[in-house]
């Protein structure tokens, strides 16, 4: 009986070692090699971007006019963001122009991709050809619409409408209130449309030719070979797509402020230009950075929605 006991207590003695091993190479992983390179890097990000976005956040609760001394207001500041019309209005905004920018820049890009993937001489073209806005600078986008955009009857889009015999559709594309926001969400989707169109354009290229000859072979047409073989092994493409999208349609601020300024009135105003003439143009400081804590919290909520239910449709 004795020899029988034995081993179970010497198993004992040996599991605080192993365990003791197991952690010190978790431990270690932290002192690899890869890491010493990665170190430098990370204390630059740390000192340039964690540090300030931390400690910026205690500003939120003060009025500080960003040179004079801070006091501590509590949450008067969120309080006055979601009293304040031209900051909810500037949400409504945000949201539309997310939802257009996010349906309609992505929706372009599949069918750009579907496209220029088929077997046509120039597609090698098409695609730097659709490609080459999304590398251009946002402001200059701006800029470059703002002369489509132009108001004359026989300048940019105006006078393209007036040749074609459409002059009854001439706008003022920008200095209308019921356009100015649709017109930036066409700027912006006209720029982008392209960067969505080489993600699918990845997954198209990952999808197995075999499945569609399988497919023609059991007598699926071409909208069920789509439906049925590529939208679902695009699934990862199209979740890139849609986080990209929404994200760049939250934050959105160059084309706005280089287009319209907000204008006219506050007609397109964003979250992102409330906050900045909050604390550029009227020194509240203090209430710019609520403003900030506020769109980073939102886009975090959106984004983790988002991604959770994409990832589920992945493995659906």
């Amino acid at each position: 009986m004795t020899s029988t006991l034995h081993p179970a207590p010497a198993a004992k003695r040996e599991a605080p070692p192993a365990a003791a091993r197991r952690r010190r190479r978790r431990g270690s992983r932290f002192l690899s090699p890869p890491w010493w390179f990665a170190a430098p890097a990370l204390a630059v990000y740390a000192l340039v971007v964690l540090y300030p976005s931390l400690s910026g956040v205690v500003y939120a609760f003060t009025d500080w006019n960003g040179l004079g001394d801070r006091g501590f207001v509590g949450l008067d500041n969120f309080v006055r963001l979601f009293r304040d019309d031209a900051a909810r209005g500037s949400l409504v905004n945000t949201l539309l122009l997310t939802v257009a920018i996010v349906v309609v820049q992505n929706a372009i890009g599949l069918l750009l991709a579907l496209g220029v993937h088929a077997r046509i001489k120039s597609r090698t073209v098409l695609r730097v050809v659709f490609f080459a806005p999304a590398v251009v600078s946002p402001v200059m986008v701006a800029f470059l619409w703002k002369y489509i955009y132009n108001p004359a009857p026989d300048a940019g889009l105006n006078g393209i409408l007036g040749a074609v015999g459409l002059g009854g559709l001439r706008q003022d594309w920008l200095g209308n209130p019921d356009l100015a926001i649709w017109s930036i969400a066409g700027m912006v989707i006209w720029q982008f449309a392209g960067y969505s169109m080489v993600i699918f354009l990845a997954g198209l290229e990952g999808v197995p030719e075999e499945l569609h000859e399988a497919a023609m072979i059991d007598g699926a047409g071409r909208f069920q070979r789509f439906r049925h073989v590529t939208w679902p092994l695009l699934a990862p493409a199209v979740t890139i797509n849609l986080m990209l999208s929404t994200i760049g349609g939250l934050k959105l601020f160059d084309q706005v402020y280089a287009a319209t300024q907000g204008g006219p009135g506050h007609a397109s105003e964003t979250l992102s230009t409330v906050l900045y003439k909050q604390a550029f143009v009227f020194g509240n400081y203090g209430y710019s950075i609520s403003i900030a804590l506020v769109l980073a919290l939102f886009v975090a909520a959106v984004s983790m929605v988002q991604i959770h239910y994409l990832r589920g449709r992945e493995t659906a």
